[in-house]
């Protein structure tokens, strides 16, 4: 039998001569510089992965060009979550019409936290967007969304019930702060409804350790909450740099997934993400 393909969920690259990424700046560090395929490619095959789907890393078509760009260059690339002006209906169908004739791309998402509007998922706008992005068949990746958009979520869940809805890195659970159990009860709403998936992604906090012990409680929230079945790795490179890289960050979570079943290690190393993103 052919072993299970192994997929990277959430991977970025960018490239400052292509854009500005106005979030970027030289307070990043290492991350302040432009980061490409072929750097990527070998953090990955070290850590087993056959392919990764790229994530949008600025709301513009001109980064989602970039990454389609590269998924025309690299058979690595196995889809592209790009972005479209959600609040924007006619934009964004235009949009979306011209992307998804690109068999790669697979879905959206928006910068949330760089938008000051904090009720961006409950404009009339997203919401007549965000269903023409569900009848696409494409999926919607929501970003950083505690504490202000993780209950919005839930929300645009329940109203559209035919759109997945990812919650890119469980939505950044604060470990060790005082909003944790507040943080659980609402990632345990938003898991219970059934068209909703969660990213292990991106579960470091520059004031919590990082260890397979101190990550376990969430990593068992999360299996508890949405089941192996609607979760899937990502190695959120390389906003991991600065931390040591891609190793040290997939170190602690294959501990941790390597102690399922075998189906469910499948599962949320490429089963799910070729599922949510259509991945053939």
């Amino acid at each position: 039998m052919t072993a299970p393909r192994r997929i990277d969920a959430h991977l970025h690259l960018w490239d400052l001569d292509v854009s500005e990424y106005g979030w970027l700046g030289p307070q990043f560090g290492p991350l302040y510089a432009s980061w490409s395929a072929e750097q990527a490619e070998p953090e990955l095959r070290r850590a087993g992965m056959d392919g990764a789907i790229l994530v949008q890393a600025e709301d513009s078509a001109v980064d989602t060009r970039f990454m389609l760009d590269n998924a025309d260059a690299h058979d690595w690339v196995l889809g592209v979550v790009g972005w479209v002006p959600l609040d924007s209906t006619d934009a964004a169908r235009r949009d979306l019409e011209a992307w998804s004739r690109h068999p790669k791309f697979r879905g959206i998402r928006h910068l949330l936290n760089d938008d000051p509007r904090d009720d961006f998922l409950d404009l009339p706008e997203v919401r007549a967007s965000l269903a023409d992005v569900a009848r696409r068949g494409l999926a919607f990746d929501v970003h950083d969304a505690w504490p202000c958009h993780l209950d919005r979520a839930t929300r645009v869940a329940r109203d559209l019930p035919e759109l997945t809805l990812v919650l890119d890195h469980l939505a950044k659970p604060p470990r060790g702060r005082d909003d944790f159990g507040a943080w659980r009860e609402s990632m345990t709403t938003f898991a219970a409804q059934p068209n909703t998936v969660g990213k292990l992604s991106s579960l470091r906090r520059p004031d919590a350790p990082y260890t397979v012990d101190a990550v376990r409680e969430v990593f068992d929230l999360a299996i508890t909450a949405f089941g192996p079945d609607r979760l899937m790795y990502g190695g959120d490179w390389p906003m991991s740099v600065p931390d040591g890289g891609y190793a040290p960050t997939w170190h602690v979570l294959s501990e941790l997934i390597g102690e399922l079943s075998e189906p469910e290690q499948d599962a949320i190393l490429g089963g799910t993400a070729g599922r949510v993103y259509g991945i053939r």
